[in-house]
């Protein structure tokens, strides 16, 4: 088969600043054979010029029409917008985070386009683990506390605590629901500002990892709903880090958990793109971050590593880059080759193949072995 065209639009979702390539991801396409599209200014947030990407061997687009209507393969960073779904087609490949299960709108326009979408975060590895999404939740568990630190100041509306407290007075209590790449990262930050943290976890052996990881600096618990209500009632913060691939994200904390939390605690909620994992959460933006239900503060911005876009761009190039390059190479054959690769199939030509995607919205699966050989 003939060498896929790769085109790189602008992220145009509010307060997106990723590219999804950087210009050292676009000179390894060029150096294997590829052109690349992409459209002017898609580097601008990352500091990465027009001259830069000419530089690495790409075509510049004067806008976002020219790419979609040129490029075989569309490598993006966040989901497409409505405005982008429409300009897609039929035996086009879409590369990026889609995050589906509680956005039937988008669900809609990719089965009516007739694409390929790929969701960076269901493509596996042979461990079973997320390798595209980890980078992205690396960032974002950090950033979490960074974010709740700031959300818990008087200044910002907060109660007034500092994360690691002083000597005499008692740092914050950080409980995070899960232990996975989100909370292990989230735990890291808060212990290293010398919160007083807590994860819970249904995994044992993440809970024990985590215990000899931190040297018992971090206290763990085995996650049912009792727990949950006995740890956010005494904590400063929640950090809801919960993940259930591809799916809508399970609700752990109700409105009427609220009730029993300290006035003015925090919520943040990393779990926000696969719905949220607060029953009162609703996206925000990084410029209106917070909001207030019954006295708690809930901080649940949709694309948290986007407001620092450098080391998120270059991370989640770093990871997603051999899966491009072999979906650029071998088109479909890849996708039907490697079945950690196929596992990130979520839309083929009007069908939905991804279980979880389609048990969210009561909609009908195709497994990928059949959609792919049909």
């Amino acid at each position: 088969m003939k060498d896929l065209r790769i085109g790189v639009p602008k992220e145009i979702k509010v307060e997106e600043y990723r590219v999804g390539l950087t210009p050292a991801s676009v000179r390894e396409y060029v150096a294997r054979g590829h052109d690349v599209l992409v459209e002017q200014g898609a580097g601008s947030g990352i500091g990465a010029s027009d001259e830069a990407y000419r530089a690495a061997g790409a075509a510049i687009a004067d806008t976002a029409d020219e790419v979609f209507a040129k490029a075989d393969m569309i490598v993006k960073v966040k989901e497409p917008q409505a405005s982008e779904w429409v300009r897609l087609r039929e035996n086009q490949i879409l590369f990026t985070y889609l995050h589906l299960a509680p956005d039937t709108a988008q669900t809609r326009g990719l089965l009516a386009s007739g694409c390929t979408a790929i969701a960076y975060e269901t493509v596996t590895d042979a461990r079973g683990a997320l390798p595209l999404l980890a980078p992205m939740s690396e960032v974002a568990g950090r950033l979490a506390i960074e974010a709740a630190g700031l959300a818990l100041r008087k200044t910002t509306g907060g109660m007034g605590k500092l994360i690691g407290g002083v000597p005499g007075v008692p740092p914050a209590k950080i409980v995070i629901i899960g232990g996975g790449v989100v909370g292990t990262q989230a735990a890291r930050m808060a212990v290293g500002l010398g919160g007083d943290v807590t994860v819970l976890d249904r995994s044992l052996p993440q809970l024990r990892l985590l215990d000899e990881l931190f040297g018992g600096r971090v206290r763990t618990r085995y996650s049912t709903l009792e727990a949950i209500d006995d740890e956010i009632a005494g904590a400063d913060v929640v950090i809801g880090a919960v993940l259930v691939p591809g799916a809508a994200a399970p609700k752990l904390v109700t409105r009427k958990d609220l009730a029993s939390m300290k006035r003015r605690a925090v919520l943040v909620d990393v779990a926000i793109d696969q719905g949220g994992c607060f029953e009162t959460s609703r996206p925000t933006t990084h410029q209106a971050p917070t909001f207030v239900v019954d006295e708690i503060i809930h901080y649940c911005v949709a694309n948290m590593p986007g407001a620092v876009p450098v080391t998120s761009s270059h991370a989640l190039n770093h990871a997603t880059l051999p899966f491009g390059l072999a979906l650029a190479a071998k088109g479909l054959r890849a996708l039907i080759e490697d079945p950690y690769l196929r596992a990130g199939l979520n839309i083929h030509r009007g069908q939905i193949t991804n279980r979880a995607v389609a048990e969210s919205q009561n909609a009908t699966v195709v497994a990928p072995e059949v959609a792919l050989a049909a």
